[in-house]
């Protein structure tokens, strides 16, 4: 029997605090729902009490992976966003099909886990100047490392060895992350709310977030055919998103992520983004 509206799904041990946890209770509070924060990875946590799940924070998914999979699809329905999402979105690979639908996203190397391949291999194969490596599942900054064309040999073994673990991606850096820099634009219940800047952001540094940007035409866009393709290609509708995108060098727009499992959404600088996602719950 439910004893409460909603479950703000979080981990027993968070990697940095979520800015965005108390705000949400909070209007969660004045939106007439009762909600609680639980660990997905405690046990004991009354998620079956609970009338729908939210993905908030549960930021060490990715290095308990085949568990965290299992507790979503035992949610059921309950779960937003849905676990048809969250079995695509969870491995980055999922920008292929982005791009097979249209989506124009940033050119990415997908390499197989213990294929043996070098990463110095992937960025003259492109002919990229500069470039990114990070795994196809990954969170935050996890294992992520900007690489010179010239690889250093230190950066050389570090692939090989991450590549032996799991499966790695390899993209273009982009140079416009030093200027325009990378922009969230936050999607809420079939609306963007909000957009912030994000300055570039590997292994080992903290993130670093502007106040609210205003969203340009193109940027409201994308956003929007970026989130319909990710339905149209799952069959479930994402009640949130987060799509960080990035231009390139002729200034055109490419999405670098979408974000559907437990992205930061920036209620601090779109509060109505908050309150509309309380809302849609309370719903």
């Amino acid at each position: 029997m439910t004893r409460f509206d909603v479950a703000l799904a979080t981990c027993r041990v968070l990697p940095e605090a979520d800015a965005d946890e108390a705000p949400l209770l909070a209007a969660l509070a004045a939106a007439g729902a009762s909600a609680r924060a639980l660990a997905w990875d405690a046990p004991d946590a009354p998620f079956a009490d609970a009338g729908s799940v939210v993905l908030r924070s549960t930021w060490n998914y990715v290095h308990h992976l085949d568990a965290f999979l299992a507790w979503v699809d035992g949610l059921g329905a309950r779960v937003l966003n849905p676990a048809a999402l969250v079995r695509w979105n969870h491995d980055k690979r999922y920008l292929a099909d982005l791009a097979a639908r249209g989506v124009p996203v940033i050119p990415t190397a997908y390499v197989d886990r213990g294929s043996g391949r070098r990463v110095a291999d992937v960025v003259a194969a492109r002919g990229w100047a500069r470039a990114v490596a990070k795994p196809a599942v990954s969170a935050g900054s996890f294992e992520t490392r900007a690489l010179d064309a010239a690889v250093a040999p230190a950066d050389g073994q570090w692939f090989d060895a991450a590549l032996r673990a799991r499966a790695m991606m390899v993209q273009p850096y982009v140079r416009s992350v030093e200027s325009y820099g990378e922009r969230s634009v936050v999607w809420v219940d079939g609306a963007v709310t909000h957009a912030v800047r994000k300055s570039p952001r590997l292994a080992g540094q903290d993130e670093r977030v502007s106040e609210a940007v205003p969203v340009a035409d193109d940027e409201r866009a994308l956003a929007f055919e970026a989130v319909g393709a990710a339905a149209a290609v799952t069959g479930a509708a994402p009640l949130y998103a987060r799509v960080d995108v990035v231009r390139d060098d002729g200034g055109g727009l490419q999405v670098m992520e979408l974000e559907l499992i437990e992205p930061s959404l920036f209620f601090a600088q779109g509060p109505a983004a908050c309150e509309r996602l309380a809302a849609a719950l309370a719903r």
